[in-house]
């Protein structure tokens, strides 16, 4: 937890029993058809480790990290812990400065309650949408065994029949398509050691960058937690008559040139984590979802609609949008690698940092080729 003075920069304790206290009920379900649900996900995330591993080639040496089926209370409570620990460098540094303004300690013991509601409210709206994900920055703690890395895959089970329910899929086809797309982030973290701390490096890297003063932060957030709240209707269609989207992005924060380039390696590789991902789900699928393609359909659609004015506003300003970029481009990118190189050929991408995608070169796969294209023989 990040402390000066016995005050933090964000009251996260707070944040989650406003996120617990605000999430929405999942789907209405018997006690028998949660159990069976929560039953079949881990059973599918079992299976899910050969028909991953099979297809990729990707050699995990037997490394294992644990698998949680939770609700929506137990995303965010995970969460928290993981962004606690992510963001220390940047929250001690802003205590730091807030702790040197007159009144700071005054106005921090405020503040940090008002982040905190702030951030619950986000990880509400967010508790409800997320399906599954692995969870690579979790501190240690119970259920992470010696080793595991601190990762750890959650699957949230009330989202996961909440949206097999809304897009009318086979319900057992749909659970085991989600857990290969979970299980390969996984499979590159178990089978990549290096990963998670290149990884880290990078985001604490943009973290040491940033410069931002305590009130610039607390105004993207009153940003973010304005939209999940509901603007007035005045303002809503204020912005609506100007050509606004609602909200600026949290990468707006971006202020120096190293920044951009640290951003812009992030944004690559999260490109091929993500795009590797559903190229596998969907690779796999033939042979053991049969409604893989009328899932993947209806899902894309689901993906490009949203819910919204609401989902407009957060999705642009928690870089959302740029995620779902990062999905198609991403899997564009290692289907054409693997067209043109073969399975091992691709797999040459986690030989090292330096066999990482640029940002151009996820958009011009044949440039990412011909640079490695040495040790793809």
């Amino acid at each position: 937890m990040t402390r000066l003075g016995g005050t933090d920069m964000v009251d996260w304790n707070l944040a989650v029993s406003t996120a617990t206290r605000l999430a929405r009920p999942g789907p209405e379900v018997t006690r028998d058809e949660a159990r069976e649900a929560v039953a079949e996900l881990r059973r599918h995330a079992t299976a899910s480790e050969e028909h991953v591993r099979s297809f990729t080639r990707m050699d995990t040496g037997g490394a294992d990290t644990p698998v949680l089926i939770v609700d929506r209370p137990g995303w965010v409570r995970a969460n928290v812990a993981g962004f606690r620990e992510l963001l220390a460098p940047m929250t001690d540094r802003m205590s730091r400065r807030r702790a040197e303004m007159p009144g700071g300690a005054a106005l921090g013991a405020v503040g940090s309650r008002v982040t905190g509601v702030e951030v619950g409210m986000l990880l509400a709206f967010l508790s409800s949408r997320v399906l599954g994900q692995y969870e690579t920055f979790a501190p240690p703690g119970p259920g992470l065994p010696a080793g595991s890395g601190g990762g750890r895959l959650l699957l949230v089970a009330p989202n996961i029949v909440h949206v097999e329910r809304e897009l009318d899929v086979h319900p057992h086809d749909f659970r085991l398509w989600v857990c290969l797309h979970e299980e390969t982030h996984r499979t590159q973290f178990t089978a990549v050691p290096w990963l998670r701390d290149h990884l880290e490096g990078e985001i604490h890297a943009f973290l040491s960058e940033a410069d931002v003063d305590p009130a610039t932060l607390l105004e993207r957030f009153k940003e973010a937690a304005q939209a999940v709240a509901g603007r007035p209707a005045e303002q809503e269609a204020a912005e609506r008559g100007s050509g606004q989207d609602g909200g600026r992005s949290l990468a707006d924060l971006v202020q120096t040139s190293r920044q951009r380039e640290i951003l812009e390696r992030l944004t690559a590789v999260m490109s091929l984590l993500e795009g590797h991902a559903d190229y596998v789900m969907d690779g796999v699928g033939p042979q053991v979802v049969p409604s893989v393609v009328e899932i993947r359909e209806k899902f894309t659609r689901r993906r490009q609609m949203g819910a919204g004015r609401l989902d407009r506003v957060l999705r642009k300003l928690l870089g959302m949008d740029a995620k779902l970029r990062q999905y198609r481009e991403g899997e564009r990118f290692v289907r054409s690698v693997v067209d043109e190189a073969g399975m091992a050929g691709f797999n040459k991408v986690w030989t090292s940092p330096n066999t990482l995608p640029t940002k151009d070169e996820i958009a011009s796969p044949a440039d990412w080729v011909a640079r490695v294209r040495p040790g793809l023989s």
